[in-house]
């Protein structure tokens, strides 16, 4: 797995998924496609009462003083730790339940220079960890913008990153975050799907070009009298897009959460959960990166093509984070209940040598 920059999975493109099982309990999980991933990302794990800021950084030497905050909840999700006072998490769950994370919104994507009266501003990239930090629910969570911060395009490390957000809580809410040129948009109770450009909106009024996806096959076909018996499975979902933009992920996933099977329970809905994000994944070699992006003395080793570097799953109900990633597909999972008693953050790594199960008896 090619490691890069800090800011470089905040550039990635990426689909995110709410699900749950048949007995209820709320999944949430992502792709994160891209030609490379931050040096030192790694599934990490932020206490409670984690002091850090949600603008500036102490290795800028740009914190804003009025945006320190202790966390109220502990979290963990994959990420880094820039420095102590700023947690970057791409996506995670806290010990409430509530889960999310961000994706790129490339070409879209604007936040004011300023905060709005009365807020504070909150860099995009630190939205993911202070809502995680400090909210319980997708409802504490929308207050945050609504009534305390402005996302701003206050620089990272040289850079805004272009992002959009998808959050659910313990009740299954989901709930979409996007800020363009006409402000700030929060949708509540989303379908639970969410991939890159465009808007939220958009990809929810393109899903009427596909009103005649189904999981049922047609049978008989008669055209000018002329009829025909079906010959293979799988035609009531003809016209299903098959490419890997953000438009045709977006049809796919919402048909796939629409009619798969979710599980009887954790373990088989996790499962089914990643089988349904695989179809979204993109092969390494089949997405030749067009638009490398402004290189830095610190990108170095990035493949040429994007591709799906890891896909993570977590759980409201048990707090439990899994993944996998390109080169090894075996589920690997923390137990957020189980790190809560330590006192300073701790990180597994990410990637790993593929795993296979070679069987020497019958």
């Amino acid at each position: 797995m090619k490691q890069d920059t800090p800011m470089a999975a905040m550039a990635a493109g990426c689909s995110a998924l709410s699900w749950s099982t048949r007995e209820g309990p709320p999944l949430w999980g992502r792709n994160l496609d891209f030609n490379r991933l931050a040096a030192g990302t790694a599934v990490t794990y932020v206490p409670a009462g984690t002091q850090y800021h949600f603008c500036g950084s102490a290795m800028e030497g740009s914190q804003v003083p009025e945006t320190e905050r202790q966390a109220r909840y502990a979290a963990v999700g994959t990420g880094f730790l820039l420095c102590p006072t700023t947690p970057l998490i791409y996506e995670g769950v806290n010990e409430a339940g509530l889960m999310g994370g961000q994706l790129y919104f490339r070409g879209f994507a604007h936040y004011p220079q300023q905060p709005e009266e009365g807020k504070l501003p909150i860099q995009p990239p630190m939205l993911v960890y202070h809502v995680l930090a400090q909210c319980a629910t997708v409802e504490e969570a929308a207050r945050v913008l609504e009534e305390q911060c402005t996302l701003c395009a206050v620089p990272l490390l040289g850079t805004v990153p272009p992002l959009h957000w998808s959050f659910t809580d313990a009740s299954g809410e989901n709930m979409v975050v996007e800020s363009d040129q006409e402000g700030l948009h929060i949708y509540r109770k989303a379908m639970g799907v969410m991939t890159n450009s465009p808007s939220y909106a958009w990809h929810r009024l393109n899903l009427l070009n596909y009103a005649g996806l189904r999981d049922l096959d047609y049978d008989t076909v008669e055209y000018n009298g002329d009829r025909q018996e079906q010959c293979f499975s799988g035609s009531g979902a003809q016209g299903l897009p098959g490419d890997w933009s953000s438009p045709s992920r977006f049809v796919r996933l919402s048909f796939l959460r629409q009619y798969g099977d979710r599980g009887a329970g954790e373990q088989q809905g996790v499962s089914r959960m990643f089988r349904l994000l695989q179809s979204a994944a993109f092969p390494l070699g089949a997405v030749r990166v067009s638009q490398p992006g402004q290189a830095t003395e610190l990108d170095q080793g990035e493949v040429p093509f994007d591709y799906t570097v890891y896909t993570s799953v977590m759980s409201a109900k048990t707090q439990r984070f899994y993944w996998t990633t390109y080169e090894n597909q075996r589920i690997r999972c923390v137990d957020l209940n189980h790190l809560k008693g330590k006192a300073e953050p701790c990180s597994f790594p990410l990637d790993g040598e593929e795993d296979i199960l070679c069987l020497t008896r019958p």
